[in-house]
């Protein structure tokens, strides 16, 4: 197995577990088999399996008896990967699935074993040995089981079941605009900890500051002080340090590390350990802050160069989860000349942030908190804080991660308005070196003044205003675009989260006319939003919608759209639009160079 890159530690969100435990990405481990390859399958089109015991795999004991299910010789589905792509009568499958395979473990003295699933959408329960050991919610976001009680010395049976229907109490609800892909969709891996190891770190530069790196260190498995050791070779770091009585331990140390920034990378090794374990990580160290209308980066005003993205790939109709689809699509991403990506609308899996880190590309990460949520329902905010721990805790040594956002694209309600306060007050608790935003659709236009402004309590509380407007799409180009002006959020940088139409590749026709559908109206359309954009003053990004033609069954134009949202400005097929260049052009200007 091509390792993935190092990546930061993970908070486990799972429900009845026999034992709860944090852990670092398997990648950073000494030990760890990866359980990636050819799963077998049941589909369970009306829910039954967990009536019928699928978990238990029982085969025939006596001639006389029967069993009503089968792993063995049918369905074989890949993992990772989405199962809607595996098999076309699941292309709109959405339901219950039930995966297992076996492996083979070595119980030992002293030795923890963990189950880690980097991703499963969106309900997971998870059986061993016929034994329930977890449950989780959520498609997007890690979680880990221990599973040291429950493994056998020898072969043992896994089973999961995945359900992926919409939920009206689910995060995203019942609506969403991109295909419900279900699944074992990233990696999964058994790994083995000793009896005391690193749970959780976090080495970042101290807020506020260039040359103190602040590191924190939390052990699990301790019943006293402990000895453990950070080391960054590059920066003449090698430091003994012992925790406390329950494994904590922080410093702050004196160097000054050569800055990461989109022209210049630069990741240092870092190995953390203590007795038996040892954890290794690439990080970067940079500062992110706003001053007035500024996003300034390392301290250099910086104009954010963007794109938005779904993990996707369209030529394979399925979702993104290695190593070679990550540089896939941030291959286009670079060729576009930008420095920003925002990962739409979700978590994306380690291999595309990781590797978008090294490339010198920073990062909106978001959790899916989209249209049509019901902020009435107490549960929630349960979900949403606990979706945001996640992601935090799982990328919170990312350099190449600038903001946090808290949603996208949510109606102001007094329910709503209390969930995402909670929420942005919580990112800041949970991390203060880095900005918090949202993205918001409902700026309005005023005639009068020709002025588009935004009348949203929560964009007061966030650092960096996202705005979704399809001015010449959803709704027309209230005058010249020239002639509008922008007063929106206008003490705080304000990003042009999406805008943009639709186009099918090689389609040609009036650039005037929306329904010609063609790649001239899609490019004047972006032509246009680019002589408004010089109308925005605290404008400090832009970011397109879309990247890539994606997957939507609510687009149901049998000729232009056939299921596929066509605003990217790059076809299902990868082929570049006539708008592509005119974004290419922007962020080549000395305007987006910030001159």
């Amino acid at each position: 197995m091509k390792a993935l890159a190092l990546i930061s530690s993970m908070l486990c969100l799972t429900m009845n577990l026999m034992a709860q435990s944090f852990m670092m990405h398997p990648s950073g481990c000494q030990n760890a088999t990866l359980l990636n390859g050819k799963w077998n399958a049941i589909i369970d089109l009306y829910g039954r399996g967990e009536q019928k015991k699928f978990y238990q795999n029982r085969k025939p004991q006596t001639n006389s008896e029967f069993v009503e299910y089968s792993f063995d010789d049918g369905l074989r589905l890949d993992v990772p990967g989405d199962f809607n792509s595996q098999l076309p009568e699941l292309k709109y499958y959405e339901g219950i699935v039930w995966y297992q395979r076996h492996f083979t473990a070595t119980k030992t003295k002293d030795v923890r074993q963990f189950l880690y699933f980097a991703g499963v959408s969106y309900r997971a329960a998870v059986w061993l040995n016929g034994n329930e050991v977890g449950r989780h919610e959520g498609g997007f976001t890690p979680f880990q089981i221990e599973i040291t009680n429950q493994l056998k010395d020898g072969i043992n049976d896994l089973v999961v079941m995945v359900d992926n229907h919409r939920q009206i109490d689910g995060i995203p609800a019942m609506n969403f605009d991109w295909w419900n892909y279900g699944g074992i969709l990233r990696d999964v891996f058994l790994v083995e900890r000793p009896q005391v190891f690193v749970r959780d770190y976090k080495i970042q530069l101290k807020k506020g500051h260039d040359d103190i790196i602040a590191t924190t260190i939390q052990l699990d498995g301790v019943k006293s002080p402990q000895s453990a050791e950070i080391s960054i070779p590059e920066l003449g770091i090698h430091q003994s340090l012992t925790t406390d009585a329950s494994g904590f331990v922080s410093i702050e140390t004196k160097a000054k590390p050569h800055l990461w920034e989109p022209s210049s990378p630069k990741l240092y090794p870092v190995t953390l350990s203590t007795g038996k374990d040892s954890v290794k990580d690439e990080i970067g160290f940079r500062t992110i802050e706003v001053k007035g209308c500024d996003l300034l980066l390392n301290g250099k005003p910086t104009f954010l160069k963007g794109v938005n993205f779904h993990e996707e790939i369209p030529q394979r109709l399925g979702r993104a989860y290695s190593d070679a689809d990550a540089a896939m699509i941030l291959s286009e991403v670079k060729a576009l000349g930008c420095n920003f990506v925002r990962t739409a609308h979700y978590p994306q899996n380690e291999h595309i942030v990781r590797a978008a880190e090294k490339l010198g590309i920073l990062i909106w990460e978001e959790i899916p908190l989209w249209q049509g949520i019901e902020f009435t329902n107490p549960s929630i905010l349960h979900k949403a804080e606990t979706m945001l721990r996640e992601m935090i805790y799982r990328d919170k040594n990312r350099a190449g991660i600038v903001i946090w956002s808290v949603a996208n694209e949510t109606r102001p309600s007094e329910s709503r308005d209390t969930v995402l306060t909670n929420l942005i007050t919580l990112a800041h608790d949970l991390d203060d070196t880095r900005l918090v935003g949202a993205a918001f659709d409902n700026p309005t236009y005023d005639p009068a003044s020709s002025t588009v402004r935004l009348n949203d309590k929560v964009s007061q509380a966030v650092d960096v205003v996202g705005v979704n407007k399809y001015f010449g799409w959803y709704t027309p180009f209230p005058t010249d675009p020239e002639k509008m002006r922008w007063d929106v959020a206008s003490n705080k940088p304000l990003i042009l989260s999406e805008f943009g139409c639709e186009a099918l590749y090689g389609q040609h026709g009036s650039a005037e006319v929306a329904h010609s559908w063609s790649e001239e109206y899609q490019e004047e359309i972006y032509r246009k939003n680019l002589r408004m954009f010089k109308n925005i003053p605290n404008l400090r990004g832009t970011c397109p919608w879309v990247l890539f033609d994606f997957r939507s069954p609510t687009r149901c134009h049998p000729e232009f759209q056939d299921g596929w949202n066509r605003k990217g400005l790059i076809s299902d097929k990868g082929q570049r639009k006539k708008a592509w260049w005119i974004m290419k052009n922007f962020y080549d200007s000395p305007l987006a160079a910030g001159e």
